[in-house]
């Protein structure tokens, strides 16, 4: 049975991969629209805000990019829940690994 959960969590690994690689331009943050006089709602931009190698930024967006930089935001938040899941299938996949050769080791004995 071991031997089949590890081939399953091998497949499932090889599924995350393959649609990492299908993925297109990505970019970190949230992405928000602030106002110049936000009291009055006057003056609309739109600012995107991010952390990148431990640094926070902020970035003002041009209105023709919002929709682009919300597609790649939400490219990177799928990117991110990939890997999660891929480090989660990688630990189940160790520690059936080490289960395994304990039985096996355990057996032969």
């Amino acid at each position: 049975m071991t031997t089949d959960k590890l081939k399953q969590l091998e497949n499932e690994i090889r599924k995350i991969k393959s649609e990492l690689s299908g993925l297109g331009p990505m970019r970190p943050g949230t992405f928000s629209l602030q106002y110049k006089a936000p009291a009055d709602k006057k003056g609309p931009y739109y600012q995107l805000s991010y952390t990148h190698k431990m640094k926070s930024r902020t970035q003002y967006v041009r209105p023709e990019w919002v929709d682009d930089i919300r597609r790649q935001i939400e490219v990177y938040k799928r990117f991110k829940k990939l890997i999660e899941e891929w480090i989660d299938l990688s630990i189940e996949y160790s520690q059936t690994r080490m289960k395994q050769a304990k039985e096996t080791k355990r057996g032969g004995a």
